[in-house]
């Protein structure tokens, strides 16, 4: 196929003037808050409450956001019949029942990725969404970014040829707490789930499920894994490359290399920035994201597909379904086995 002489443009859902949802926020952390920062800052979504076991946390937290009420019960929330979305933004090992609570009183959920622990867990919250009726997706907020929507399309357009190795790597160095969510057993730490979510879902974007994983890594001492690279191998031969640290921070980008042409994700793959093709003969074209909407602001973009999705009726997403999400975490499941018996 011929290299194009221009990129495609991007196929994002817009920002702003699109259908909107009136969002209910399940547990006030860190994530919650960069979620509602840039939702507030760069959407028309309303973010009408937020809860935690802690009213005081909750109230803090509204007042810091301009949220109307806030509630010391998970249970108020989503009873209340203003709230049509629950965002569920609670450590990975709260993901399940949390999931399950606001399903079960018929709301729409956005949960934090990793959608849970595992994959058993995972298959429980699709299975319950689905019995519902209702809306649900893992916030893997990166395929819903415009880089992302443009190298879809160059992926479907075939530009790349036979894609034959993906490579995505993510490090970042944590500062050593055995209480804290990134190293406590009981909070879902890990690599795999925290970080190695993130490449091991741009292998899957990029190839699909693979036929055989291959895991090898290290430990931190409460028995997590720290660190850790995957081999994923594929039924077309094709080999994917995926990386991931809590000890050490890397360059974080990501590439898809074909026998026609390579896509890069330079820098931090994983939020808005700049995509690269370059032609197996050198010839480049470069996108840049012009909007403004930097890191984490790129949260944004799955908030306001969430609510277009819910306007057409749909219950998942058909750029990242619950079948995607499922694939991954069994990805994720089978490099967890071989750590724990290397």
């Amino acid at each position: 196929m011929a290299f194009p002489t221009s990129l495609p443009s991007p196929t994002h859902t817009p920002l702003r003037g699109g259908p909107t949802v009136r969002w209910g926020i399940l547990a006030p952390g860190g994530i919650a808050g960069s979620w509602a920062t840039t939702v507030t800052a760069n959407t028309d979504q309303p973010i009408v409450a937020v809860a935690s076991r802690s009213l005081q946390r909750a109230e803090a937290f509204a007042a810091e956001h301009g949220i109307a009420r806030a509630y010391g019960a998970y249970e108020q929330l989503v009873a209340d019949p203003e709230v049509d979305a629950v965002y569920i933004a609670a450590p990975h090992s709260e993901h399940l029942p949390l999931g399950l609570l606001a399903i079960a009183a018929g709301k729409h959920v956005l949960i934090e990725k990793p959608i849970a622990l595992n994959s058993g867990q995972a298959r429980e919250l699709v299975d319950a969404a689905r019995a519902a009726g209702v809306f649900a997706m893992e916030a893997m907020w990166s395929r819903f970014l415009p880089q992302t929507t443009i190298a879809a399309q160059l992926l479907d357009d075939g530009v790349l040829g036979d894609i034959k190795t993906v490579a995505a790597d993510f490090g970042a160095r944590f500062d050593y707490d055995p209480d804290g969510r990134w190293f406590n057993p009981l909070l879902g730490g890990g690599a795999l789930l925290d970080i190695g979510v993130y490449p091991a879902w741009f292998a899957h974007f990029a190839l699909g499920a693979p036929a055989r994983v291959t895991a090898r890594g290290s430990f931190a001492p409460t028995g997590v894994d720290a660190q850790s690279a995957l081999t994923l191998q594929y039924e077309s031969d094709a080999l994917a490359s995926v990386t991931m640290s809590m000890w050490a921070t890397s360059a974080q980008g990501a590439a898809i290399n074909g026998t026609d042409a390579r896509l890069e994700i330079p820098g931090q793959f994983f939020v808005p920035g700049t995509l690269r093709l370059i032609s197996a003969e050198g010839e480049t074209l470069e996108w840049t994201d012009p909007s403004g909407v930097t890191g984490s602001g790129g949260l944004a973009y799955q908030a306001v597909a969430v609510a277009a999705h819910i306007a057409d009726g749909l219950t998942e997403s058909p750029l990242h379904s619950l079948a995607d999400t499922l694939a991954v975490m069994l990805v994720l499941d089978e490099a967890r086995v071989q750590l724990d018996s290397q």
